[in-house]
């Protein structure tokens, strides 16, 4: 279902019957008369529906993360904020840009239509942007022959199924955040797709290698050996960014989570 849409349509239909009753219909009632019921409900859900739309179409609109692939960063079930304008302002329902602002930069975290269905949202985080050389070997990232500085921390704990996954800190481009690998998954990624720009990667037993194109950003989740990202379906072109997430607003089974993330 697109929300979107619903609401943009919920807002023409609302504020053509506030313009009509402005222009038309008000003029031909006693002065006396009380509004019809569908002008007394047109003309108060109109701008209620107006500040809703432009709310989440041009600054921020909540996302609720359904799946762990950005565990430890962003748990299942967080409610988040994403910066609608950070990356340009975009044309509500078709995702068109007409003014450019910021690119997404390696870090960043981001929503973004999935590129084999774009009616769907996904997160992950930026990984590689346009002419970088992004290669996952053995677990460990590298970007333009560059090895991402890393360091090995504690264990992490999974509360909801009782079991550890090896935790690093990476820092790449002045932003630290933390990853999740798992020792008893393969190094290598089982069927990638047939995904626009296949060849500009590189498969073996050790993991991919990929030079981004222009245009594209190669994103991975920070649950490596849990997250379906780039190295399996591909880039995500620039068409398909929705906006950069940036703050856990709810969680309702731990409150404590509330407030910003790398």
């Amino acid at each position: 279902m697109n929300f979107a849409l619903i609401l943009f349509c919920l807002l023409l239909a609302s504020g053509a019957i506030w313009v009509a009753d402005a222009c038309f219909f008000r003029k031909k009632r006693a002065a006396d008369a009380k509004d019809p019921w569908w002008v007394e409900y047109g003309s108060s859900f109109f701008p209620v529906i107006l500040f809703v739309f432009v709310l989440r179409s041009f600054i921020v609109e909540p996302f609720k993360i359904p799946s762990g692939s950005m565990i430890p960063t962003l748990q299942v079930g967080d409610f988040i904020l994403v910066n609608k304008f950070t990356y340009g302002i975009r044309l509500p329902v078709i995702n068109k840009k007409i003014i450019d602002i910021n690119l997404p930069k390696r870090g960043d975290v981001m929503v973004f239509r999935y590129p084999e269905d774009p009616s769907v949202d996904y997160i992950k985080r930026v990984v590689g942007v346009p002419g970088d050389k992004v290669a996952y070997q053995n677990k460990r990232l590298t970007i333009n022959g560059q090895p991402v500085e890393t360091q090995r921390v504690e264990d992490y704990l999974h509360p909801e199924r009782l079991y550890y996954s090896k935790q690093f800190v990476e820092k790449d481009n002045g932003i630290t955040h933390r990853v999740l690998n798992d020792d008893d998954a393969p190094a290598f990624i089982p069927d990638p797709a047939r995904f626009p720009n296949r060849e500009d990667c590189f498969y073996n037993n050790s993991g991919v290698i990929c030079t981004v194109p222009a245009g594209h950003y190669f994103m991975m989740g920070d649950n490596r050996d849990n997250s379906r990202d780039s190295r399996y379906w591909g880039f995500v072109p620039e068409e398909n960014i929705v906006g950069k997430a940036f703050f856990v607003w709810l969680n309702f089974g731990d409150l404590k989570r509330i407030g910003s993330f790398e």
